[in-house]
């Protein structure tokens, strides 16, 4: 893929305490964008200066919502390398929710040198200081001027980056989990397993409930019989019961997260047994009272892993781990943060780096 340059010529001031970053509140110097046509297909690939997008007012996005997005990171090693993880399975994942959203595929390979150049550019963006990333955002959104619901001609894929620290801000702080039973996330045949705002805007009201009632995240429930655990908000969700691992499985209606993927490799090369099945919340709390439920964690770009020590679920509280992290749940963020961050050796062939090409 042939990406036309421009540089800025008025370069931000990058922030000298990155203990205070932040997430996605600060954005580097230059974006990718690239154009879609139907009949000519992707074209005019550049990194220019980030700047805001000018739209039409009848733009389709903004009517119907066909859009989808990705979250992944660059990481600093401690030697002054750049690099990614797994870049290749965001590929992929976009390319599926471009498949449910009748939305034009990105080959994996173009995918992929788009945001290594970007952030090769934007590299000295990328944080110094272990447990800060730079946090990058892939998105596509249609173009197509006027109003009537249908698949757009014309696309926008677009990467901005953003160096980032913690997602919450009490780092690996055990959290606060509320599950909620009222709402729900997804269904079968809708776009639960799509990385779309759609389903981001469609969470925000229990969000918003949950925090008011101190909670940091909602634990969804299925959409049919809101009986069983399928992720959280902003991360898949695993339970360690009785020395066996729990999660729901992806099969259309929970994000295939990249990090979750990721956890359950290592945990089944550590001789872990991993179910992927469906799990009822009344067997989760009925494992807390009886003293199985050894311990609960979100996995998620963003996060990676992030402890949980309290399930709240019609007015009973399932405490875990004593409030502390779990062992294996410290163990699996070492790990893939190690990996990451180039502490650790990479034996999976995940690290993909980001070469300085001058």
């Amino acid at each position: 893929m042939d990406i036309k340059i421009t540089l800025t010529n008025q370069r931000k001031s990058r922030p000298e305490d990155e203990s205070k970053l932040g997430f996605g509140k600060i954005f580097t110097d230059h974006m990718f964008l690239m154009d879609y046509d139907e009949g000519i297909g992707w074209h005019d690939a550049r990194i220019v200066p980030y700047a805001p997008l000018s739209i039409d007012p009848a733009c389709v996005v903004l009517h119907y919502a066909q859009e989808i997005f990705e979250g992944m990171k660059a990481y600093r090693t401690a030697d002054g390398k750049v690099q990614l993880f797994r870049p290749e399975c965001n590929a992929v994942r976009m390319n599926d929710s471009c498949d449910r959203l009748c939305m034009p595929k990105i080959p994996v390979d173009d995918f992929v040198t788009a945001v290594k150049t970007l952030v090769d550019i934007d590299r000295e963006w990328v944080p110094h200081t272990y447990g800060a990333s730079l946090y990058i955002r892939p998105f596509m959104f249609a173009t197509d001027v006027g109003l009537g619901v249908h698949a757009s001609k014309k696309y926008i894929f677009c990467i901005i980056c953003a160096p980032s620290g913690a997602y919450y801000a009490a780092g690996l702080a055990p959290v606060r989990i509320y599950v909620e039973d009222d709402y729900i996330r997804s269904a079968p045949g809708l776009t639960g397993a799509v990385k779309c705002g759609g389903n981001y805007a469609a969470s925000i009201k229990a969000g918003e409930l949950a925090e008011k009632l101190g909670f940091s995240q909602v634990l969804w429930l299925d959409g049919i019989e809101k009986k069983y655990v399928e992720e959280v908000g902003a991360m898949n969700i695993l339970f360690k019961i009785d020395g066996k691992i729990y999660t729901a499985p992806t099969v259309g209606t929970v994000l295939p997260g990249i990090t979750r993927r990721s956890a359950i490799e290592l945990l089944r090369d550590w001789g872990y047994e991993v179910i992927e099945d469906r799990l009822a919340i009344d067997d989760i709390m009925q494992a807390a009272r009886d003293g199985k439920l050894e311990e609960v964690f979100g996995t998620g770009t963003a996060a990676v892993v992030s402890p949980v020590k309290e399930l709240d679920y019609k007015g009973e509280a399932a405490h875990i781990s004593d409030g502390k992290i779990g062992p294996l749940t410290q163990k699996l963020y070492d790990t893939l943060t190690g990996i990451q961050w180039g502490t650790l050796p990479d034996q999976k062939g995940w690290i993909v780096e980001v070469p300085e090409l001058g």
